[in-house]
Parts: structure tokens; sequence; C-alpha cells
């Protein structure tokens, strides 16, 4: 709110700045439940002994968490409308911003289920999930990159590593205003690598 009024700036920069940060530690919560409480409640030999393939169990449960977390980022679109009372946005940066959030957060739904997976405990699900996620967004930020980075000033560590593995970067790139291919790969790639080898758990599980 302080760009709006203090600085008189019409847009959504310092939300979605904040915004991958917010969706490290919330999203983990949606991903969470998706096997490990089938494990809980004794329900997932149901579900895996049901005539559907893996690939459409897991699809599924992907979607369903997929829109939840949609009408999570919905809830935001009165900032929008709000922005547009006070001035002219670009709407095309706004736009590619709430593509990169999206892309994230698919991302980190694909992660997270594939660790729920792994576990019976929600919990344990949901903690692991947090860091992993925190992995890949924190080791882009510039200050972890500025140490990393004097501590081996000749291998240039912190660099590399957000250059070459971090998601920040990628999803600056849309916050910018930028649909850049390369970053909408690296998530689209990466949450179908998740998936993919969820289903892989699930078919050696079933065996």
């Amino acid at each position: 709110m302080n760009e709006f009024f203090l600085v008189s700036l019409i847009q959504m920069n310092s939300y979605f700045e904040f915004l991958p940060y917010v969706l490290v530690v919330f999203v983990p919560t949606l991903s969470m439940r998706l096997w490990a409480e089938d494990r809980k409640y004794n329900t997932y030999e149901l579900l895996v002994t049901l005539p559907l393939r893996s690939s459409q169990l897991i699809t599924g449960k992907y979607i369903a968490a997929l829109f939840v977390f949609l009408l999570v980022l919905v809830g935001s679109l009165p900032i929008v409308v709000m922005l547009y009372t006070l001035g002219r946005p670009d709407v095309g940066q706004i736009l590619a911003s709430y593509l990169g959030a999206l892309l994230a957060g698919g991302f980190i739904l694909a992660l997270g289920q594939l660790i729920s997976a792994c576990t019976k405990d929600q919990i344990v699900a949901y903690l692991l999930t947090l860091m992993a996620s925190a992995v890949f967004f924190l080791s882009g930020h510039a200050l972890l990159t500025g140490v990393l980075d004097g501590l081996w000033p000749s291998l240039q560590v912190g660099t590399f590593v957000r250059e070459n593995f971090s998601a920040l970067p990628h999803y600056e790139t849309f916050t910018r205003g930028l649909l850049d291919l390369r970053s909408a790969l690296y998530f689209i790639l990466l949450s179908g690598s998740f998936l993919w080898l969820n289903q892989r758990l699930i078919e050696k599980q079933k065996q």
C-alpha cells in the first residue's frame, strides 16, 4: 500500500516481489494431505485399486489442489480493481506476474505432492516441502548469492546456483512483464518431472 499512496506508483511490484516467500510457506499446506492423509486413514489401498491409472489419480489430485490455489490468487483481484480506480497500471506486467505466480505455485504443488506420497505424516510432508521449496527460491535471493560469492570469489558459487538452479530468477522474469519461454519451461518441465516421479513411486508401491 505504501507504493500506492506514498510513492504514487500504480503497480503491484511489491506484492509480487514478496509473493514467492508467502507461497513457500502457504502452498505446502495444500499439498501435504494429497497422499499422506490417504495413508494415515488407510484409504490409499482403496484409491490404488480403483479402475484408474496412476497418472489419472495423480493428475486429479494435482488439478484439484491447483484449482484451490487459483482461487487464492483470484482473491487478490480487488487490488487490480483498486489500481484501475487510481490510474492506468501496466496490464501486461500484471498479467505476466499472475502467470508467474501460477507457475510457481504449480511447481511447489507438484513438489509437495511427490513428497506427500513418501510419508504418512502430513506435518512431515509440510515441513519437507517447505524446506525443499525454500531451497529452490531462497537460493536465488541476492543476499544469499552475495554471501556465497563472497565465500568463494573465484568460483562464484552463488551466481552459479542462481543462474542454473534457483526458481527465483525465472519467477522474477514474469514479474518484470516478460513472457520468457525458458522460464516457463523451467517451471513446466520440473513440475512435470515431479508428477512423473510421483507416478513411478505409486506404481512401484502397487506392485
